[in-house]
């Protein structure tokens, strides 16, 4: 993914469950928006606790607004037969932030190596074609500083470029927190950090 990019694509909200079925196998798809590993284990083991006699979890999961995060899981089938086809999808609708788990009941007949692959990809396939994908902006903060008589200067700023203050604290002085889409904020920082009296540097959330 280009470091120039500014925009990533998600899904809104969990999946609807789907079912594929092979050759007596079963195969049903999830998909979940996480933004944390933490995230990922707790649905991993609700899915667990739902589908107790299962033979196989099989899942990948893509985090981060770049894309930079990401693993896939075989849960005991052969290797890169179950995680990676699964993988493979979430980089074929080029979502992250999104978890794909795909729950086995064996039918009885092996479905081989290739019939596997084929039966995953499906799987997280359906699960992706019933979710709700959106696009989303990356965007950095920013921290403002200035005095009350700097605050038409600075919310007519705000309002021509159609900024969004995420926090605002007014005491002696003001100090707003602003969200600035990726691409615009070089120009952005520029007009408050030529603007007589208002201090603006970035704001990091860790």
């Amino acid at each position: 993914m280009s470091t120039k990019k500014d925009t990533y694509k998600t899904i809104a909200k969990p999946s609807e469950e789907t079912l594929f079925k092979d050759r007596g196998s079963k195969f049903f798809g999830y998909a979940f928006p996480v933004t944390s590993e933490e995230q990922v284990k707790e649905h991993i083991e609700q899915l667990k606790k739902q589908h107790y006699n299962a033979r196989h979890w099989c899942y990948a999961w893509q985090l981060g607004k770049s894309y930079e995060h990401y693993r896939a899981n075989d849960d005991g089938e052969p290797s890169n037969s179950a995680g990676m086809p699964i993988y493979g999808q979430l980089q074929s609708f080029g979502v992250t932030n999104v978890l794909i788990v795909v729950v086995r009941y064996f039918g009885g007949t092996k479905l081989g190596v290739g019939g596997l692959i084929q039966a995953y990809k499906t799987g997280a396939k359906m699960a992706l074609e019933v979710s709700n994908i959106i696009k989303k902006t990356i965007d950095e903060d920013f921290i403002l500083k200035f005095e009350y008589p700097e605050m038409n200067a600075v919310m007519r700023i705000v309002k021509d470029e159609n900024l969004n203050i995420t926090h605002q604290k007014m005491e002696l002085d003001c100090e707003f927190i602003i969200s600035v889409r990726k691409k615009d904020t070089e120009r952005i920082f520029e007009l408050f950090d030529n603007t007589y009296k208002i201090a603006i540097k970035r704001f990091d959330k860790k």
